[in-house]
């Protein structure tokens, strides 16, 4: 597979990104891990976000409390996100993190995403008695710091072509590899009603776990990333079969990124954000810096 690409862009009012989706050919939205609030920017004017069009989610969610937003998945006209599940940096527990919830588009007089029906925060509970919970206890996992051994951190988020929703595991990675669990009624469980899991997914990614997953085409892109802390990051194209082991691809462009969030345009274009949170210009923490001056990056790789 041939990999062309155009220099990356700076984007600016967020630093943190961690997930996004291309709204149409102009514009995509990004949410950052550290605050509750999606952004809405246009692929041709590197730069600040398009003004009135921030989705200030905490009011919706309930808290002031970050979120922790790591996944985003389109199914049918609703884009769904999900939280990383995992107790904080400590391993203390952060009830907030544990959050799966859904966006549709604006009609007249509102904004262009608005939520959509009620955030869900029961998954770990509903994964009692499967067969994946029975095995990896993934409830005990999220006692624990997300990046240590054996704790819970999810960071993938793609639909199938059956309308269910994969959810990837950045942390545990198991031996026989990367976990995905399967959530086969993502409308339902918006609507206020349980869970249901279908058989989850192992997937070999040399002991990475997931940093973001999205399907294209016949199959899926996955970047993949240390569990724990570190910068060895890679991208793979896999089939969705279970028995076939994903394709590691050549993207020398990831040189001196954080690619936290994978997604393609209506034109094909493969689009990776960096999560900057700990790069900005000058070495300035992003919290000390104002917002307009915090910063991430954007490579566009065309797949030929």
């Amino acid at each position: 597979m041939n990999i062309a690409n155009i220099a990356p862009h700076v984007y600016r009012g967020l630093c943190n990104a961690s997930a996004a989706l291309a709204l149409d050919a102009d514009r995509f939205v990004v949410a950052d891990d550290e605050i509750s609030v999606l952004k809405v920017y246009r692929f041709d004017t590197p730069g600040l976000p398009l003004p009135g069009e921030d989705i200030d989610l905490h009011a919706f969610l309930g808290g002031k409390e970050e979120a922790d937003l790591e996944g985003s998945a389109l199914v049918g006209d609703t884009i769904y996100w999900i939280g990383s599940h995992g107790a904080d940096g400590d391993g203390n527990p952060a009830p907030a993190r544990r959050v799966l919830f859904a966006t549709r588009r604006g009609g007249p007089g509102e904004r262009l995403l608005v939520p959509l029906g009620q955030p869900c925060r029961r998954l770990l509970d509903d994964l009692a008695g499967t067969p994946v919970q029975q095995r990896y206890d993934l409830l005990g996992a999220a006692s624990k710091a997300p990046k240590d051994p054996g704790g819970l951190s999810i960071e993938g988020l793609a639909d199938t072509p059956e309308g269910h929703l994969l959810i990837g595991l950045r942390n545990p990675v198991p031996a026989e590899g990367v976990l995905l669990l399967v959530l086969e009624n993502p409308a339902e469980v918006v609507d206020g009603k349980p869970a249901r899991f279908g058989p989850h997914l192992s997937v070999d990614l040399g002991g990475q776990g997931i940093r973001s997953i999205e399907r294209h085409g016949d199959g899926y892109f996955i970047v993949a990333g240390p569990p724990g802390k570190g910068k060895e990051f890679a991208v793979y194209r896999w089939s969705g079969l279970p028995e076939e082991r994903p394709r590691k691809l050549d993207v020398p462009q990831l040189a001196g990124l954080n690619p936290e969030a994978l997604f393609f345009d209506p034109d094909g274009w493969l689009h990776i954000l960096s999560d900057d949170g700990k790069d900005q210009p000058g070495g300035v923490k992003c919290k000390h810096l104002p917002a307009d001056q915090r910063q991430f990056r954007r490579i566009a790789l065309a797949l030929g």
